[in-house]
Formats: structure tokens, sequence, C-alpha cells
């Protein structure tokens, strides 16, 4: 799914900066940003936590906001999050400034789906693939299938499909999925097993509700 909704979120000036006002304004339920982007002036906003949390719950993190600051419309592209490591909520982020029409390179998630043959263990060695894409068409994820996949199966990067206005920016031959040979029991005990496909699900749906933590607290 692209993200083709407009995102709209009121944002607020900073009147001042530094970690004890950022400190407050999470208190208060908002989150310190900085825009910055095509030759202008870095600038120190706040939004509210709970409307950019459910944003980044419905377009992922790559998320493209259109800003009312001031009265005057911004849009921007989701370019980092600083995520509180106990609280999972967050912290700071930063806005890149962006136009319509533009193309930006972003690095999208992938996710799999499916069960490999039995005996088989699947490994993904690439979480995420870099691509360039109209700012509002950017993916949410690439979901690509394990089902049926036999042992000795590779996936590429340059192997998983995109839509046509999209193009691959990291290197077609980097490995994203291989299938091994599951390893037997006393080889588990000895050296621990691979994440299966199910706990790989959860490790991303667990990722994502970090990112979509809601208010904040502490330092920057």
């Amino acid at each position: 799914m692209a993200k083709n909704a407009p995102n709209n979120l009121t944002a607020t000036v900073r009147t001042s900066t530094g970690k004890g006002a950022s400190r407050r304004a999470r208190r208060e339920g908002r989150v310190p940003v900085v825009l910055y982007g095509h030759g202008t002036d870095p600038q120190h906003l706040e939004l509210s936590a709970r409307d950019f949390a459910a944003v980044l719950r419905h377009t992922g993190t790559n998320a493209v906001l259109t800003l009312d600051i001031d009265g005057t419309e911004q849009l921007a592209l989701t370019k980092a999050l600083e995520i509180h490591p106990i609280r999972r909520n967050i912290q700071h982020a930063d806005l890149l400034v962006v136009r319509r029409g533009e193309k930006v390179t972003v690095e999208v998630q992938i996710v799999l789906e499916g069960d490999a043959t039995p005996g088989t263990l699947v490994t993904q060695d690439a979480n995420t693939i870099e691509i360039e894409a109209d700012v509002q068409s950017i993916p949410e994820q690439f979901v690509v299938s394990v089902e049926g996949a036999e042992e000795g199966t590779q996936i590429l990067a340059g192997q998983i499909e995109l839509p046509e206005d999209v193009t691959l920016i990291s290197d077609p031959e980097t490995l994203v999925v291989n299938i091994v040979a599951a390893p037997s029991a006393e080889e588990l005990e000895s050296e621990g097993g691979g994440a299966s496909v199910g706990e790989q699900a959860a490790e991303a749906a667990e990722a994502a509700e970090a990112a979509a933590g809601e208010s904040a607290s502490e330092s920057e």
C-alpha cells in the first residue's frame, strides 16, 4: 500500500529548544521535530504525539505529512525517528521538506509470508531494501512469499516485485531470504536456532508498534 493519504497535522513553532524544552513538550503530549531540506533553514516544531503516532500506525515510518505551519501548508517526509528504549514512544523526529512529484530514496520494510517446506529453516538476511519512488506513492512494505520454498531457495533484492513507478536502489544481488535445512535438536541446543517466519513477523509487528508509540518523556 502506498502513502497517498494527506496525513494532515498541525505543527506548532517551538519558541524554545534544548533538552528541558523537549522534555516539557513530551510531558504535554507533543513530539519535538526538526524540519529541513530544499535549502531552507531548519525549523523547530512540535506535533501532537497522539496524531503523529496514528499517522505512523496507518502509513508506516516513511509517512508523508501535510503540515499546517502557522497557516502555511508544507509537505514533509518522515526521515528519522528517535524511540525511547524502554517506553517505546517517539522522542524526536526529523522531517524532510519535499514537493509534490518529487522522487525520494527511502528504505522500505520486507515482510515474509507463508511456510517453506517441512524440514527447512527460513532466514531473513535483509529486513529492508532501498528504493526510489514518488514522494506520494511510497510503498508501505513489500510482502515476499516463501510458501512451499525448498532448501537452497534464495530470494535476492532484484527478485522482489516492485510497482512500475518504483526503482530499486539497493544492490539487486543483495540476499534477502535464504532457505536452509533445519538444524537438528542437538545443533539447536549447542548453537541456537534461527528465527522462523512467525518469529520474524512478530519482530516486525513489534518494531511497527515501537515506531508508533504515543506520548513521550525523558531526554532527547
